[in-house]
């Protein structure tokens, strides 16, 4: 496990450097999770370290197989200095426990809910997640483990989320783009659904 997470944190400084911050959040029955802080200009991103040391595993599986299954860390990107972000620290962690906890396998096109802002005042209290690959390469592992994927967090309004339930990610994520939308702005209203 150990070895493992120091290859994503190794992964995670290739691709966005180094962490100007971190924190550790442990919760009742789970391994513990970090959550580290790249500044990158006016772009903060927050990605979590620990839910990739075990694979996730179908919660309809009899056993689970404690080396082969999908892998992942989740990545968040906001403009800085708009809002209070750092909040997000024990959300991300939640939602990075979400597999130990609820037996979750976290994939691209699935929602995750909060239950709560993000952060102070954030509309937000859903996240969309997306393909990953792109900011932060996809970490292989010696086999037979899956490799580790980095996955962005896209927050999303309550409607956005009710809208993406019926429509589906790949409507949401068209919608997004058509209007424009800068998926990073804290403060962003929703998008314009009908």
């Amino acid at each position: 496990m150990g070895d493992v997470l120091a290859l994503v944190e190794a992964r995670l400084r290739t691709a966005l450097g180094e962490p100007d911050a971190r924190a550790a959040v442990t919760f009742l029955g789970t391994d513990r999770i970090e959550v580290l802080r790249f500044l990158d200009g006016d772009i903060v991103r927050y990605a979590t370290l620990g839910m990739s040391a075990a694979p996730m595993t179908d919660p309809t599986a009899a056993l689970a197989d404690p080396v082969k299954g999908p892998r992942a860390e989740l990545v968040l990107s906001v403009r800085a200095g708009l809002a209070d972000t750092d909040k997000a620290l024990r959300p991300l962690a939640v939602l990075a426990a979400s597999p130990q906890v609820e037996g979750l396998v976290v994939a691209p096109g699935a929602s995750l809910e909060v239950g709560e802002p993000l952060w102070p005042a954030a509309p937000f209290q859903s996240v969309l997640v997306a393909e990953g690959g792109g900011l932060v390469e996809d970490l292989e592992l010696d086999g037979p483990m899956d490799p580790v994927r980095f996955l962005p967090l896209l927050p999303m309004t309550p409607n956005e989320a009710a809208w993406k339930r019926v429509k589906g990610a790949q409507e949401l994520q068209e919608r997004w783009l058509s209007y424009g939308t800068d998926l990073r702005d804290p403060l962003r209203a929703g998008v314009t659904l009908d």
